[in-house]
């Protein structure tokens, strides 16, 4: 039950990652670049990891350590609970491991737990916030995460807070939408300034993905792939059984919000976690 996240996140703020980008040339730009939008500021994931193929007879080992090892707590940062996904773990073992947490969980559930237990929930493909409704419906969801999944681009990983489903899933997009505007503005501007053509270069594409993912977050995309949501033991079951999703990380020991974080792997994640190729996003016509 390893991860990270933003809540809105964790990781470096963009501002030094884009200071960063003006002092180093095209390949560290470029790998801040990735960063910023897979694990920069306050609201943002940390960066995606990648390792090793992982054989299947392996997985069963991989799943019962993982579900049978200790609450991950990061010492100095107020006791910060890790639920999810680590760089380099076994997708398979994740999934087997969840499936074994919340069997463990309903076999014997907490002793009057207060408002239901947290569970990171995953989905099996990236969905609209009106795809969200009927495999979110009845429960009491607190957040969900979405990226826009551009074809071989490093995307930002947002968290968007959510009290009604699809109300507030579209109430966020709009927000990011703006967001991201001002940040495709803010990058034109620095490349309209720079004097190195590699850093033009570098802003020029930064520029490009903001609009694109703004773009698509005004059209309400289908772009999210987990939430947080709490419910009894009893209902995290029933919903691990509805279409749709891929799998329910109950998370016990998670008691506030602003100290755990959530890190789900993303739907096209089938083997190991790593990064999603960025092989340098080029907008099409009209953008």
């Amino acid at each position: 039950m390893i991860g990270g996240d933003p809540g809105r996140g964790a990781g470096h703020v963009p501002a030094r990652l884009r200071g960063a980008v003006r002092r180093l040339g095209r390949g560290a730009a470029r790998l801040g670049r990735g960063a910023r939008r897979l694990g920069g500021g306050a609201r943002r994931l940390p960066p995606l990891g990648l390792l090793a193929l992982v054989l299947v007879p392996v997985t069963g080992v991989a799943a019962y350590r993982a579900s049978h090892r200790p609450v991950v707590v990061d010492p100095g940062v107020g006791d910060v609970v890790r639920v999810g996904v680590a760089d380099g773990d076994s997708v398979p073992g994740y999934l087997a491991a969840s499936r074994n947490r919340l069997a463990r969980l309903v076999a014997t559930p907490p002793s009057a737990p207060t408002g239901g237990v947290y569970a990171l929930v995953s989905l099996d493909g990236y969905r609209d916030p009106d795809q969200l409704v009927p495999v979110l419906d009845g429960f009491e969801v607190v957040r969900v995460y979405a990226r826009v999944p551009l074809p071989d681009t490093q995307t930002e990983i947002v968290a968007l807070p959510v009290q009604r489903v699809p109300q507030d899933v579209v109430g966020g997009m709009d927000a990011e939408a703006t967001r991201k505007d001002a940040e495709a503005s803010d990058e034109r501007s620095r490349a309209g300034t720079a004097t190195d053509p590699q850093h033009r270069a570098v802003f020029s594409a930064n520029a490009d993905v903001a609009a694109a993912e703004a773009a698509a977050y005004r059209r309400h995309c289908a772009c999210v792939y987990a939430a947080v949501v709490r419910a009894s033991p009893g209902g995290l079951a029933r919903l691990a059984d509805r279409p749709g999703v891929r799998a329910v990380d109950p998370a016990p020991q998670v008691t506030r919000l602003d100290h755990a974080v959530f890190r789900a792997p993303l739907p096209e994640q089938t083997s190991t976690v790593e990064p999603p190729p960025d092989r340098g996003y080029r907008a099409g016509p009209g953008g």
